[in-house]
């Protein structure tokens, strides 16, 4: 509750100024709204119907005091025997027995019956003062409870001397310095809180229970009335009756004060994740998934869910549609094993219909699981379902509470809505989109006679963040981000995107062909000139070697002639003189 108390210090009165001494009554979120509990030596007034929780904020203001606060208290039952009252407790938890035992507690029952008493001339209570002052002194109380006076006053006629002397009941306990909670029924004539119209007044603390029904939902609420010397919240509270007592739920409008993070978390999908900013949601932030039915919502949710516990992250589901079991089952299909973090502990799920509850006490139910579980993320599927447990601005004002919770604690909320038939896509039901940090949209893509699935980020605070749409697929191993696609007539996706495909395929293998044909010819044509340019070397080359064979032979037959008549100019015994072989001077 410390999130709680914190909210709720922003409108406690200014530190220094004297206040009133107060009495802690140990219930869970009534000492938030009382900024510290019942006012120390005075009364205090429960008052409602039959069936609203009296007897129990009386017996638990006892129990936490003695047990909590060291004060031993006193309960005066005058309907109820002690043997009733343990009973009833016990199934609370609390031993009455035990703390009879120890001088914490002392019960008394002091029984009424109009056919008993024989009423004349003037009378007073006296007899009842004596047995609580005996009562008080015996294990030295703090507190007492009287549960209820409506019984003093239907066993006399005289009400006005009856009036008077619970005028001095009232004035007795506050001179023996007793905190006191009385109990008393609600008037039935519309203008007063208790049936003599009384008790409101001389109280110093009057808090208003209430039990009411709404198309065949109940909800039990809270208001403080008056509270003497001291400021308190005003507003209706929800409360719970369940297996740990009573829990009071403040719903006072919180200040936007709470610390925010600069840590990521992953959505679970790599890609989504980049679409993000490549690092996905802030944590703390609030998320909002919506889109028609099938379109992949819970899936995405899954994704969410076991991402977070596989950091070691524990994770609050609250399904308002499905059962535990079947979305585990369902989520198997593509590729989430949730059970095993079921298991581990780290998922725990709440599943109820919406018409459970009134849209209060759900608030209530929702505050008291994350207080117990204290989740790192919760997930609530769908949003768009409370409206059938009350109206729509009732379901946006019960959201925008749990949104500013949430925040206070720095819990990640993963929201999913659920959008109708010919209804807007960009707008929700409930009204919340304004207030949630990311909103991620997915729709349902009709092309080619077919529907496929599309999401994109509609905004996203804080963070850069992708425009595009783009198609995902939900595969056996998960959700499946595609690329984005763009044909000549748009984005395209599914079959039309298949067919388009294949039709780039072949011009591209067409294409290809082409090219290689054209290849396959300039490598004829390489081929026939290499060849031409070889017979043309070779014709070269014979041509060459002819004129080297011509020219060799001419050298030979030069030699030849030069050797002869150097052999004839010796035979004529010829002057050699100058050179000239064979002449004469």
């Amino acid at each position: 509750m410390d999130q709680m108390e914190s909210s709720f210090r922003q409108t406690e009165p200014v530190p220094g100024l004297p206040t009133l001494p107060k009495s802690p009554t140990g219930i869970v979120g009534l000492d938030q709204i009382t900024f510290g509990g019942l006012p120390t030596g005075r009364p205090t007034l429960f008052c409602g119907n039959a069936g609203c929780g009296k007897t129990l904020f009386g017996m638990e203001f006892l129990i936490h005091g003695a047990l909590d606060y060291d004060e031993p208290g006193v309960f005066v039952a005058f309907e109820e025997t002690a043997e009733d009252l343990t009973q009833n407790v016990r199934s609370l938890g609390y031993d009455l027995d035990e703390l009879q035992a120890q001088n914490k507690l002392y019960l008394e029952h002091i029984h009424i019956d109009r056919s008993e008493i024989d009423e004349a001339g003037e009378y007073d209570l006296d007899g009842l003062f004596i047995r609580l002052a005996l009562a008080i002194d015996s294990i030295g109380a703090k507190r007492i409870v009287l549960d209820t006076l409506e019984t003093l006053f239907s066993g006399f006629d005289n009400a006005a001397i009856l009036r008077a002397e619970l005028r001095r009941l009232f004035l007795w306990l506050k001179e023996r310095g007793i905190t006191a909670v009385i109990t008393a029924e609600r008037g039935g004539d519309g203008f007063t809180l208790t049936r003599q119209g009384l008790e409101e007044y001389v109280s110093d603390c009057v808090i208003l229970l209430d039990h009411r029904v709404n198309d065949q939902v109940s909800t039990r609420r809270l208001r403080v009335v008056k509270y003497r010397g001291t400021v308190h919240g005003t507003n209706e509270y929800p409360f719970l009756i369940g297996s740990d007592g009573i829990n009071v739920l403040p719903i006072t409008s919180l200040a936007l004060n709470h610390a925010v993070s600069e840590e990521r978390v992953s959505s679970g999908v790599p890609r989504l994740d980049t679409m993000l900013g490549g690092k996905g949601f802030y944590r703390g932030s609030s998320i909002l998934v919506s889109g028609t039915p099938g379109t992949g919502k819970t899936s995405l949710s899954g994704h969410f869910a076991d991402a977070a516990c596989r950091r070691g992250e524990r994770v609050l589901y609250f399904a308002f549609e499905e059962s535990p079991r079947q979305i585990c089952r369902n989520l198997t299909s593509i590729g989430l094993n949730l059970q095993q973090w079921v298991d581990g502990g780290l998922l725990q799920f709440h599943a109820a219909r919406p018409t459970l509850y009134g849209l209060e006490t759900h608030l209530a139910v929702m505050h008291q699981l994350i207080e117990k579980f204290d989740p790192h993320s919760i997930i609530v599927d769908p949003i768009s379902n409370f409206i059938g447990a009350g109206t729509q601005s009732e379901a946006q004002a019960m959201l925008l509470r749990l949104i500013d919770f949430l925040k206070t604690r720095g819990t990640t909320a993963f929201f999913v809505n659920l959008v109708g038939g010919g209804q807007s896509q960009e707008q929700t039901e409930i009204a919340v989109s304004s207030i949630v940090d990311t909103w991620l949209l997915l729709r349902d893509i009709e092309l080619g006679g077919e529907r496929n699935r599309g999401i994109y980020i509609l905004k996203s605070r804080g963070m850069a963040h992708s425009n595009q749409i783009r198609e995902f697929l939900l595969t056996n191993h998960g959700i499946e981000l595609q690329d984005v696609y763009v044909g000549p007539e748009g984005v395209l996706t599914g079959s039309m995107r298949s067919a388009q495909e294949a039709r780039e395929r072949a011009e591209e293998l067409d294409r290809t062909a082409e090219l290689e044909r054209q290849r396959r010819q300039r490598d004829r044509k390489r081929q026939a000139l290499l060849a031409q340019i070889a017979v043309l070397q070779s014709e070269l080359e014979d041509e060459s070697q002819h004129a080297d064979e011509a020219a060799r032979r001419e050298q030979m037959l030069q030699d030849q002639a030069v050797t002869v008549r150097a052999a004839m100019a010796r035979s004529r015994k010829a002057d050699e003189m100058n050179g000239d072989i064979g002449g004469e001077k």
